[in-house]
Order: structure tokens, then C-alpha cells, then sequence
């Protein structure tokens, strides 16, 4: 009896032992894992106008908000010629009203035929004079304003300083890089994914993005979610003749996994490890691929 009992312990250990390896398997079929790096876009940040370098007012590592003040120009030049410019509009605003009211005088005279047609026309013809220098003029103090303004450059959008590549009273050109900002979002995984598995996985399919840094908090490894937000129409490392089938198998493609809940500890260069999850995943005819 105590024999027959252990016989059937041991069939159910067996039978579960091969339980859990067809579950393991399938599971293992509804993923593909990869490797690859974080990356974040970076934005090179330059002056829309020349001149000497006046203030820097953050360091690197230092975080930015969108629209925070981040340097400053020497602005005297800029300052003189939007004021000469507004002062040119107040005189063509005072050249226009001279020949508004020569015309206006002139008027009745030239409607009663007492003045000269050629003087009446050049009456006419000096308020329009008047009125285009006008014009004129506002548009060029409105381009002066705008070289002023941009003696500030302001952060266009959040991020981390990496790189402050000038100093103050450094003498810049126009689209000189004085710092580099790496944005806070999006940032993604860089994977390479093999050309016979392209057909599994599409825009959406989601991810986890799991990187080596181990979280304090849990003892685990760091880990996002995310979702394929990219995926290249173009092959790298393509032999020059692709003939055979085993060629053709050794394609790669780039794939972006975009991280949901980024945050800082994510960074340049991480090297991570993705997992895709295919459940569920479909063809474009509708039949599912797996479930």
C-alpha cells in the first residue's frame, strides 16, 4: 500500500514537472526578448544672433524647465538699433500726418478746380509715400525687436543640462551651440530585432523595458513598461547579394520601445533588456496569432 501510495506521488510530481515546462514553453513563445540601449533625444541650443556671450545661468546636470532663462547676450547694439528704428517709425508717422493734412488743405481747392490737377496728384501721391515709409518702418523696429528679444535664449523644453560648451564673454556666431539638452521625454529603447520574427510584432505591441540598475526599494531589477513605437523600414547589416534564404534571415531591423513611466534613473547608453509580449497579437487579416 505505502509502496502503491508513492508510486502515485511520484506520477503526479511528473505530471506537473510537465505541466509547468509546456506552460514555460508557450509562455517563452509569446515573448521575444532583446538587447539593446536607452536613448534620449538631445537638443543643441544656440543664439538666433551674434555677439558676446553675457551670462550663463545654469551648470551641467543642472534640470531646466521649458521657458526657463538659460543665458543671456550683450544686448547694447541690439537695444540702439530697436530704438533708432522706433524712433525712424515716429518720424514717418509725423512725415505721414504732414501730408495728410497738405492734402486735406488742398482738397477743396483741387475739387473746385482752383489748384492744379499735377499738384493735386502730388499731394495724393506724397500721403501714400507717407503711409508705405510708415509701414516701413514698423516692420523694420518689429525685426528690431525680435534681434533684441533674442539676445535671451530660452530652454524649449524639460531636461538635464549635459553639456555647457560656452562661458561668459565668449564672442558667438549665429547657431553656435552653447548648451546640449537632453529632454526628459520620450525616452526608448534601442533594439534590433531579426528579420524572421519582424511579422510578429507590431506599432503598439507592448513591452518590458528592464534595465541592470537594481531598485533599492524592491531588491529587483529596475523595470518600465512601454510599447514599439517605431519600427524601421530598413534593414541594416544587409549583404550586398541577398540570395539565399539563411541570407536573408541574418537581417536586422531597429525597433523604438518607448518607455510609459520614464523617469531619471533611465539614461543615455543603459544598456537593457526588452521583452515583447505577443499576446494577442494579430495579423492584418484578423486571425490571431496567439492567445
Amino acid at each position: 500500500m505505502r509502496k502503491y501510495i508513492i508510486n502515485i506521488l511520484m506520477s503526479l510530481l511528473i505530471i506537473g514537472i510537465i505541466i509547468f515546462f509546456l506552460k514555460s514553453e508557450k509562455n517563452q513563445t509569446n515573448q521575444i526578448i532583446l538587447y539593446g540601449n536607452i536613448d534620449i533625444r538631445q537638443i543643441d541650443i544656440s543664439f538666433k544672433v551674434s555677439g558676446t556671450l553675457k551670462e550663463m545661468l545654469f551648470e551641467e546636470g543642472d534640470h531646466v524647465n521649458k521657458g526657463d532663462l538659460l543665458a543671456i547676450l550683450d544686448d547694447q547694439d541690439y537695444q540702439y538699433n530697436y530704438d533708432k528704428a522706433n524712433a525712424e517709425l515716429k518720424r514717418a508717422k509725423a512725415q505721414l500726418a504732414e501730408a495728410q493734412s497738405l492734402l486735406n488743405t488742398n482738397l477743396p481747392l483741387c475739387k473746385q478746380k482752383i489748384a492744379s490737377e499735377r499738384s493735386c496728384i502730388s499731394y495724393t501721391n506724397a500721403k501714400n509715400e507717407a503711409e508705405a515709409a510708415v509701414e516701413a518702418a514698423k516692420i523694420a523696429a518689429q525685426y528690431q525687436k525680435k534681434q533684441l528679444e533674442y539676445t535671451k535664449i530660452y530652454a524649449p523644453d524639460n531636461g538635464i543640462i549635459t553639456n555647457r560648451v560656452q562661458e561668459p564673454g565668449s564672442t558667438l556666431a549665429i547657431g553656435q551651440i552653447i548648451y546640449t539638452l537632453a529632454k526628459d521625454s520620450p525616452k526608448y529603447a534601442r533594439v534590433y530585432l531579426p528579420e524572421t520574427k519582424l511579422a510578429l510584432i507590431d506599432y503598439g505591441t507592448r513591452a518590458t523595458i528592464i534595465t541592470d540598475t537594481i531598485d533599492p526599494k524592491t531588491g529587483r531589477k529596475k523595470n518600465y513598461s512601454g510599447y514599439v513605437g517605431y519600427i524601421s523600414p530598413i534593414a541594416e547589416f544587409t549583404p550586398k547579394n541577398v540570395q539565399t534564404e539563411e541570407l536573408r534571415a541574418n537581417l536586422v531591423y531597429r525597433l523604438n520601445v518607448y518607455a510609459d513611466d520614464a523617469n531619471r534613473f533611465l539614461k543615455q547608453g543603459m544598456p537593457v533588456t526588452v521583452i515583447l509580449h505577443l499576446i494577442d497579437l494579430e495579423t492584418q487579416d484578423g486571425q490571431t496569432i496567439y492567445n
